[in-house]
């Protein structure tokens, strides 16, 4: 368990070094992680320094635009998977409140001439400044590089072929998400800026955030305050690599939560990457982790299907 993090603490660098015992290891305490709390703090990843601080300058580059210009790149019928969505749009799942935060969506882009090219909208570039979709890409390649070796070492953890994501999520649905929570200028309604929740999609990667905030839910129904540090990715299981593995690995709850009084008027920023598969990819349940003391626990699905499904829970499409 990582002291600063409040999660445990693993290196992708034994995963990929080469060196088989060091690979087990990663693999293993990766699985016991996701098992028990659904979060690591993961060191020796791919995602550049350089690349992480344009993408964030960037962010507050757009943030701190008139509202008026920020409202041109909301574009409704995109339900919110490309482009603006402004503060207070989205909310937790089985609630009603908006959570107080805008955010940008970039998405795949697909340069091997695939089909799937056809499904996705295109991103949306920002006339005012001209590099932020250039640092969104290369933060996206980067993350999205990091994430396909998480899979294949939880691959492994469950008795799988170890690409058995690679070509599941070659030029998936992911999305990375730039959100901006504002500074708090008056007395708060809630104690909480993001209600409780679970992610959609098979992994998360979260970049360090500017700020502390977010909290996950132990299996005492504990919240435990976890922070990335700035050389660490926290990298949590989402509801459809859950319900894949029929609850083996566990996609815990997590929210965000308003900084100390004296801290009100920072600005948080945050930026996930949220690994999706491509829309056809089943979500069925392993047969390895269906048993006859364990019986299935979800219907048979697809990706797209249960994104669409999760999408209109959550006040993002209609």
């Amino acid at each position: 368990m990582d002291k600063y993090t409040g999660i445990p603490s693993v290196d992708l660098n034994d995963f990929i070094s080469g060196d088989q015992e060091k690979k087990e290891k990663f693999v293993q305490q990766l699985g016991a992680a996701y098992e028990e709390i659904g979060f690591v703090a993961l060191r020796g990843h791919l995602l550049k320094d350089d690349t992480a601080d344009n993408l964030y300058q960037a962010c507050k580059s757009f943030y701190s635009l008139p509202d008026d210009l920020k409202k041109k790149y909301e574009v409704a019928e995109l339900s919110g998977q490309r482009g603006y969505t402004s503060f207070g749009k989205e909310h937790a799942k089985g609630r009603n409140v908006g959570d107080l935060k805008e955010f940008w969506h970039f998405g795949q882009t697909v340069t091997d001439g695939d089909r799937i090219k056809s499904t996705y909208p295109d991103n949306i570039s920002v006339d005012e400044l001209p590099d932020f979709n250039l640092c969104g890409f290369q933060v996206y390649k980067e993350l999205e590089e990091t994430g396909k070796h998480m899979l294949r070492a939880i691959a492994l953890y469950l008795g799988l072929d170890e690409f058995y994501f690679d070509d599941k999520i070659k030029n998936g649905n992911s999305i990375l998400r730039s959100i901006h929570y504002p500074p708090i200028t008056g007395e708060p309604e809630s104690a909480v800026r993001a209600a409780e929740h679970e992610d959609i999609n098979l992994i998360t990667l979260l970049m360090g955030a500017s700020s502390e905030g977010l909290e996950v839910l132990n299996k005492q129904g504990e919240w435990v305050a976890i922070t990335a540090l700035p050389e660490q990715l926290v990298v949590n299981v989402g509801d459809m690599l859950q319900r894949l593995t029929n609850n083996k690995l566990k996609s815990t709850t997590h929210r965000v939560v308003n900084p100390p009084r004296e801290k009100w008027l920072e600005p948080r920023y945050s930026i996930p990457f949220f690994l999706h598969p491509r829309s056809e990819m089943r979500l069925d349940c392993l047969e390895s982790c269906v048993t006859s003391s364990y019986q299935m626990h979800y219907e048979p699905i697809s990706a797209g299907e249960y994104l669409d499904e999760r999408l209109r829970e959550i006040g993002l499409k209609k």
